[in-house]
């Protein structure tokens, strides 16, 4: 074997060799842990975080000095579900609003489709802007606010929310309507869309009033019907005002009222008319004197005519009876009746009494009882006839008037068949209150 022998010159070589691989190994270390094993590579990355630090909190605070003072704010917050549809306005403090968008998202919106804008009001001064009129229910709306400070700066705000559900709410419909002149015996009655468990709650958001200072109590007619009355009839020529502040109150676990209005009528004349079965005679009196009597044809003796206080609810210039809709049929189940335009017709129970005109009954009027429970007038066909007793009575009668009926050989009415709560006891009437 060949015996090699390393001369001077290649082992310089070597390790110069050698020296250059350690070279570069110990180069790569000392990148890698240069905060570590050099204190002078540390000490620089120091100073240069710290400067980056003093620059991002000069940046944030010369930010802060150019921000707007004007703050808004936007109910219902950003995300809101089940919001109630009055319950939702923008304020502005530390400046005024000087715009505000509010548009309604189509439940499944393709780009074709343009959000629907709600109309609203700002204020004089900008403090506040709230929609023109309550919103849909189960819907969803996204409003954005601009406003701006003293110094001009301006201000924005956002939120997109969704209105509660039909079944998570419930409505009150109530009568009579805003701006009406009604009768002395017209109460105040509210009916519910959904029954009612929190009756004092609800009750308690609801108030009647009246100008002439009389009490005012509310019945609970079951737990979907509120009805509100003074002891006696209301005062002629009084204004009565209905609150009602139901918007986010809860009828039963997870039903929320969405309704905030006002509502005012007017307590016209007081006119009642004393229907006697008896007689065949009626007597109307107004403001306590009588100003005419007419001859009437009240229930038969197979169907009398309920005895009692009834109110005027609905008035028709002529309607269809047809008996099949109140049970009076006959054998083939057609209606043991069926008028098509009964004239100067006036709505006394749900049940079906009417007190109407009639002019196919000949010779009966302050004689004799002939009806199905109606109480009848003389009247003409076509109810144009301006001279009869019908149209004399349809056209001196309000909304709210009350008619008695008296020596009926029938029962008197009960006090939710119509608008008849008049013929409970005043004590009665207190006791069905939940407040």
């Amino acid at each position: 074997m060949e015996k090699r022998v390393m001369t001077d010159s290649k082992r310089r070589k070597g390790l110069i060799a050698s020296a250059a691989l350690l070279g570069g190994v110990l180069t790569v270390a000392a990148c890698g842990a240069s905060s570590a094993t050099g204190h002078g590579g540390g000490a620089n990355a120091g100073r240069q975080e710290g400067t980056q630090h003093e620059s991002t909190q000069q940046v944030d605070e010369a930010a802060a000095q150019d921000a707007s003072q004007a703050k808004i704010t936007i109910s219902p917050k950003d995300g809101s579900t089940d919001t109630g549809l009055n319950a939702v306005g923008v304020t502005a403090s530390g400046g005024k609003l000087t715009d505000v968008t509010m548009t309604k998202i189509a439940a499944h919106q393709t780009q074709q489709d343009r959000p629907k804008t709600v109309a609203g009001a700002l204020s004089a001064d900008g403090s506040s802007w709230k929609p023109a009129q309550a919103l849909s229910r189960a819907t969803t709306y996204k409003i954005t606010a601009h406003g701006v400070d003293a110094q001009g700066r301006t201000a924005v705000e956002n939120s997109t929310f969704t209105t509660v559900s039909p079944t998570n709410s419930f409505l009150g419909n109530f009568t009579p309507e805003d701006g009406s002149t009604v009768g002395v015996g017209m109460p105040v009655s509210i009916n519910f869309d959904k029954p009612v468990k929190n009756r004092q709650a609800v009750q308690s958001a609801i108030k009647v009033a009246s100008s002439s200072n009389q009490q005012v109590v509310g019945h609970w007619f079951g737990d979907k019907r509120l009805d509100f009355r003074p002891k006696d009839y209301w005062k002629p020529n009084s204004q009565v005002t209905l609150k009602l502040a139901l918007d986010g109150v809860e009828a039963s676990p997870g039903v929320q009222g969405i309704q905030n209005k006002t509502v005012r009528f007017t307590v016209g004349h007081s006119q009642v008319s004393t229907v006697d079965t008896k007689t065949h005679l009626m007597t109307v009196v107004r403001d306590g004197r009588t100003i005419k009597t007419i001859p009437i044809s009240s229930g038969s003796d197979d169907h009398p005519t309920y005895n009692g206080q009834m109110v005027i609810s609905e008035k028709f210039q002529q309607t269809r009876m047809d008996g099949s809709t109140v049970g009076f049929t006959n054998n083939d189940g057609k209606g043991e009746y069926d008028i098509p335009d009964v004239p100067h017709a006036m709505r006394l129970s749900n049940s079906g009494t009417f007190i109407h005109g009639n002019y196919w009954g000949k010779g009966i009027f302050g004689k004799t009882n002939t009806s199905h429970g109606c109480i009848g007038l003389k009247d003409v066909k076509g109810a144009k006839d301006a001279s009869t007793d019908g149209a004399w009575f349809f056209a001196n009668s309000q909304i709210g008037d009350v008619v008695t009926v008296v020596n009926s050989p029938d029962k008197t009415i009960k006090p939710d068949n119509g608008l008849n709560g008049w013929n409970m006891s005043w004590t009665q009437w207190v006791a069905g209150s939940a407040v």
